[in-house]
């Protein structure tokens, strides 16, 4: 994987180590709070004209960025109120040295406070929270919601947990301005929906200090893959580009031919769909450059044993039955690239230890919540749930939704923000597993590849806009793929 420094995605622990190192490198966190505070004012001047402002401090760092912003924008002549969750003499440090340069009253933070706001600046609470807020603050954030005054969130809108994204009462925010990186809950549902327009500032952060911390998160980006996206050459031939493998399903017919146009924009060389012989000549006549092959009984294992297939797919209209179950557990005998989606999951319920021994060689799964606790524990975060799924199964989870979580069994971990509410429409996900399956029939090593395949998705939905279909991806993919070559 190239570098991808750039799309990390910190823990809360992990910023507070790069605070850290950066006052260890010389840098006072007076400073680098005074830096945060003035990029939150930068950022609210550059989208609004001077209006009635009041700022919510809490009583940690949070505030006292806080206290930054009232003071940046009173100077700059914005008229501002403060409200504070306990009393200014309780800060310590940092905090309790720009609290002292607020020369204005400071209130206590209940729904009078933004009484006349015209906006309400949000530092109540940083990503550190580790507990329920109190009535006080939740009224006076429900409050800000119900008369739809525009909030600016310092860091994270105060609830949202910066680790895992979820909410304990946070109103929505127009803007989050955040520092150095942006962290988990930043990327992943509820968090990055309340966030609203994400904003990274440079706050002085030696880059160092952000070079010393052991990243195994990021946010998904073609940095991270781009360089490893399969590239045909002229001395390339259609054998040496791939040649995927489906097991088409019948008769629920249309998830596997998707998956295999996906697979064929996507850059195999070859397609082919195994078929029961009933459904050939409804396959055959919807597919063209596609292959199809009728299976009789043991064609599979005679497919199988072929090796010019590099990667394969089973899945999308498969149906949950002992035959799937079968030909899945044929196809990871190869030990060669896998993708098991959809029924291929659900035949699995409840025998993950059998699954996890099945797999010999690189497999991706791509479940949907429902899917994905029919194997896994469903309790926990979204990103603690791929992550011990991929430790437990050695696949590579990808975990689906609008903040789909790539995972590998070493931990790493990528979670993607691209994707489009347009997405949610029937036989987008096997679209998504030919992308996948067309990339790893490449030689695309399938971590990236199942990154690379979720970002593409996510990219195609968006370019198209509203009324789209699944069906309309696949054609979608080459206008993707010459933007990325392009970049």
């Amino acid at each position: 994987m190239t570098d991808g420094s750039q799309t990390a995605l910190l823990s809360v622990a992990q910023m507070t180590d790069a605070d850290r190192a950066a006052v260890a490198a010389g840098i006072p966190g007076s400073v680098l709070m005074q830096n945060a505070g003035e990029a939150v004012a930068r950022e609210i001047a550059r989208r609004w004209s001077p209006r009635a402002v009041t700022v919510l401090c809490g009583p940690g760092n949070n505030g006292g960025d806080g206290f930054v912003v009232a003071v940046a924008l009173a100077q700059a002549g914005w008229p501002v109120r403060v409200a504070m969750l306990g009393h200014r003499e309780n800060l310590r440090g940092d905090a309790r040295l720009h609290a002292a340069r607020w020369s204005g009253s400071v209130e206590a933070v209940t729904p009078a406070a933004i009484d006349g706001a015209a906006l309400v600046v949000d530092a109540l609470f940083g990503s550190g929270l580790s507990r329920a807020m109190d009535g006080e603050v939740l009224a006076t954030l429900g409050a800000v919601a119900q008369r739809a005054v525009p909030l600016v969130a310092v860091d994270v809108p105060s609830g949202v947990m910066g680790d895992t994204g979820e909410s304990l009462g946070a109103a929505p925010a127009a803007c989050t301005v955040t520092f150095a990186r942006k962290k988990r809950g930043h990327a992943l549902l509820p968090g990055r929906e309340l966030c609203g327009d994400i904003v990274v500032a440079d706050i002085g952060i030696p880059a160092a200090a952000l070079e010393s911390l052991s990243i195994d998160c990021w946010e998904n980006h073609p940095a991270l893959w781009r360089a490893q996206l399969p590239r045909a050459k002229l001395s390339s031939n259609k054998y040496s580009r791939g040649h995927a493998l489906l097991c088409g399903g019948y008769p629920m017919t249309g998830a596997a031919r998707m998956a295999a146009r996906a697979a064929a924009r996507v850059g195999a060389g070859l397609t082919t769909v195994a078929v029961p012989e009933a459904a050939f000549s409804l396959y055959a006549s919807a597919l063209t450059s596609i292959m199809v092959q009728p299976l009789a009984a043991g064609g599979l294992a005679r497919l199988l044993s072929d090796p010019r297939f590099t990667a394969f797919l089973i899945g999308p209209g498969a149906g949950v039955s002992d035959a799937t179950r079968d030909n899945a557990l044929a196809m990871l005998r190869t030990a060669r690239p896998v993708l098991l989606d959809a029924d291929a999951i659900s035949v699995f319920s409840s025998k993950t230890a059998e699954l996890a021994q099945a797999i010999r060689g690189p497999c991706v799964m791509t479940p949907h919540d429902g899917e994905f606790a029919r194997l896994f524990d469903p309790r926990g975060d979204k990103l603690t749930r791929a992550r011990a799924a991929a430790r437990q199964s050695g696949a590579i989870i990808v975990l689906k939704g609008a903040d789909s979580v790539i995972a590998a069994a070493d931990g790493r971990a990528i979670i993607n923000t691209n994707a489009p509410a347009s997405l949610a429409t029937a036989g987008s996900g096997d679209v998504l597993g030919g992308l996948i399956l067309g990339l790893l029939a490449q030689g695309m090593d399938a971590f990236l590849a199942a990154a690379a395949g979720v970002w593409m998705h996510g990219a195609a939905a968006a370019a198209f806009g509203p009324g789209l279909l699944a069906e309309d991806l696949p054609d979608l993919m080459p206008a993707v793929l010459r933007a990325l070559a392009h970049e």
